[in-house]
Parts: structure tokens; C-alpha cells; sequence
């Protein structure tokens, strides 16, 4: 087990933090069997489209968007291999079909 599976164990209270198992609790609600009763459609609030659209706009700032250059370049390398691959797949498509036709024609 590496580290990050350990620190993902702890996070969730499946582990402590000397390694060893955590134990079972039992749940707040107090509920027999470890069953939770519903509360609802869900434990949080939603968001408003506002919100929404704000958390939106700050999480496209910080991508990291290519250059003109950086585009050009693999816009070419994209289409090149495009190119490539179709006339790979027309030539061997080409070829089998010929060759199923001879060999059903005798």
C-alpha cells in the first residue's frame, strides 16, 4: 500500500493516523445496523445559476490556454495524423476487399 492510498484511507476514516484500522462507530442518527434514514433529496444546498456562472468564469481563468503558435502547431500535427490514418484504414480496406473477392470468385 503506498502513500497516497494511505493518505485517501484517512481521509475517508478508514485508517488512523498511526496506520492501524480505524473502528466502526457507530452513526449520529442512531439508527440499528449502520442503515441511515434519508433526509431528503440531499444534505446540501444548491447553488444558484449566479453562483454557478461565477465558479465558472474563476475556474476558466486559470486555465492554461495555447498560444497562436502552440495552436497552429497541433492543429497541424492533429490533421497530418488524420491524414494518415484515413489512407492507412482506405489502403487496407481496399486491399482485404479485393482479396475476399478473389478468393469467393473461384
Amino acid at each position: 500500500m503506498n502513500r497516497e492510498t494511505k493518505r485517501m484511507m484517512q481521509r475517508q476514516g478508514q485508517m488512523e493516523a498511526d496506520g492501524s484500522p480505524a473502528t466502526r462507530r457507530a452513526p449520529a442518527g442512531g439508527a440499528p445496523g449502520g442503515a441511515r434514514t434519508p433526509k431528503g433529496p440531499s444534505g446540501r444546498k444548491r447553488t444558484t445559476p449566479v453562483q454557478f456562472t461565477r465558479e465558472v468564469r474563476d475556474e476558466m481563468r486559470q486555465v492554461a490556454w495555447p498560444s497562436r503558435s502552440e495552436l497552429i502547431n497541433y492543429t497541424s500535427v492533429v490533421l497530418t495524423t488524420l491524414i494518415i490514418m484515413i489512407s492507412l484504414i482506405f489502403v487496407l480496406n481496399l486491399a482485404f476487399g479485393k482479396l475476399i473477392t478473389l478468393l469467393f470468385s473461384r
